[in-house]
């Protein structure tokens, strides 16, 4: 990943978590499930191909035994357990679940009365 794809990432993601996620506006909820989605089933192929390929010596050296293997998964570890625990959140956290109790009426029919 360049420097130039990630910067503009970066910032978008950063801009969202701090507007979304500490404010606790609704709107964060689904953005926010479709990234963690995204990044986390891209890094389930890629872990499986740290651990799993038999990498070549040359040109381009990979990790050649099960610490060096372990170790490159440890760097990444993070760039999943993150998306996880957003997704989590999102799913599981009543701050961000939007559905109403039974009986009750949403804002916009509470308007129109």
């Amino acid at each position: 990943m360049s420097f130039k794809r990630s910067s503009p990432e970066m910032v978008f993601t950063s801009q969202c978590a701090l507007s979304g996620l500490i404010s606790g506006c609704q709107w964060i909820r689904t953005p926010a499930i479709v990234y963690s989605t995204h990044v986390a089933t891209t890094l389930i192929p890629i872990l499986a191909h740290i651990l799993f390929y038999d990498f070549p010596v040359k040109p381009h050296p990979g990790p050649q035994t099960n610490r060096e293997r372990w170790l490159l998964v440890s760097i990444y570890a993070p760039y999943l357990l993150v998306p996880v625990l957003l997704l989590l959140t999102m799913l599981l956290s009543s701050k961000y679940n939007s559905t109403s109790k039974p009986g009750s009426t949403s804002g916009k029919a509470k308007k129109k009365n």
